[in-house]
């Protein structure tokens, strides 16, 4: 497994450089690879089967510049920004035993990031793949599948404005049982520990061996041309 920090200046060159890793490593072109990433400014993230008009506050988006987009994984509709550290897993199936499956490799990843902050955080899986603290959210995580690979999407609240989210964010049509219809507010909380403080348990859990090369700009343009920087992909729905 390789090693990358990097954020990329828009919300969609983000996205666009998550799947690009995943399709190096289904086309034999990259390693196993862990991402972390932390947007200076905030943005709205759909999933790939989200509706923006159910989830997304689009007037309030549009009135402070908040860029919507839609990322290649499921799972539901989050707000990214300072604070918010951001975690991309690409792993091939036979990296574990039981990849193969979503449930399984969902436990397997959530139980390391578990694993990672043990020291500092009683968490625990909750609902598909949240994991809180008191049952309070602090990491959501969703999942793009290929032949022989996977990309693992997950996000891990350090030092989040939680304010912000019911501002651009409705609340969820689909929730998690555990949820019982709270709040935004009410429903997250953030770690006790600053972003860079989570990256090192990271890198201590995962053991990374060296910084991820040659980066795929070429699968990155191609595809904020083919749909992170469309319209008809970021509002499909």
């Amino acid at each position: 497994m390789q090693w990358l920090d990097l954020t990329l200046p828009t919300i969609a060159e983000n996205l666009a450089l998550d799947e690009a890793l995943l399709l190096a490593a289904e086309h034999g072109q990259g390693d196993a690879v862990l991402r972390v990433w932390e947007l200076p400014h905030y943005a709205v993230v759909v999933g790939s089967g989200g509706c923006v008009a159910a989830d997304v506050n689009r007037e309030a988006c549009l009135a402070n510049g908040v860029p919507i987009a839609r990322r290649s994984s499921g799972g539901g509709t989050v707000l990214l920004g300072p604070g918010c550290l951001c975690f991309s897993l690409v792993l091939s199936y036979q990296f574990a035993p039981g990849l193969t499956e979503i449930p399984a490799s969902n436990r397997y990843i959530l139980g390391r990031i578990l694993n990672a902050l043990a020291s500092v955080v009683a968490g625990s899986i909750q609902g598909t793949s949240d994991l809180a603290i008191a049952n309070k959210k602090f990491s959501g995580n969703a999942q793009q599948r290929k032949r022989t690979h996977f990309l693992h999407h997950g996000t891990l609240l350090c030092h989040f404005d939680l304010a912000m989210v019911p501002r651009y964010l409705h609340l969820p049509q689909q929730q998690p049982e555990y949820r019982h219809n709270r709040s935004h507010t009410d429903f997250l909380t953030n770690l006790s520990l600053r972003v860079a403080d989570v990256k090192q348990r990271l890198v201590t859990e995962w053991q990374p061996q060296g910084e991820y090369q040659p980066l795929p700009w070429r699968a990155i343009e191609d595809l904020m041309a083919e749909k992170y920087s469309r319209a008809e992909w970021n509002h499909k729905r």
